[in-house]
């Protein structure tokens, strides 16, 4: 299915922060930071380059389920760390594709070696049903005779 759009365009539409933590630092101030932002992830950064990503999936598996404490772990001990990234440029059908195959649920974007922004899965469905919804809008015109093409 051709989505249409690269993420780009996503990224436009968002506010542009990318929420951060330390590798070093302790999994309770991820998670406290996650909460407090209402989002599902952070990138780890060790000041500008990215070496990780730590989710709430990875801290319900690695820390929670282990009954380890989250203020005695360190964010690099349960990050992932084999992180895939894209660029404003790709589609979004490839990102999609990609996300759906490795089972990831936020993807960096990341510009000449410079993170710009992240995307969700929830972004990129978002993105899919509006352009459903204004592909189906534009055949309901076509077909009550609005057609001006």
């Amino acid at each position: 299915m051709d989505v249409g759009g690269n993420i780009g365009g996503i990224l436009s539409q968002k506010s542009g922060e990318v929420y951060s933590i330390a590798p070093d630092a302790m999994v309770f101030k991820a998670i406290e930071m996650m909460a407090e932002k209402n989002v599902g992830a952070l990138l780890v950064m060790k000041g500008q380059k990215l070496v990780g990503v730590l989710s709430e999936r990875d801290y319900t598996r690695k820390v929670f389920l282990r009954g380890k404490s989250s203020k005695e772990t360190r964010v690099d001990e349960i990050m992932s760390k084999d992180v895939f990234t894209t660029t404003s440029l790709e589609g979004v059908d490839k990102c999609l594709a990609l996300m759906t195959d490795k089972h990831i649920r936020h993807l960096p974007v990341v510009e000449g070696g410079k993170v710009i922004g992240v995307v969700s899965i929830g972004d990129l469905v978002k993105h899919v049903i509006s352009c459903q919804s204004a592909a189906i809008a534009h055949l309901e015109s076509y077909i009550a005779g609005g057609y001006s093409g």
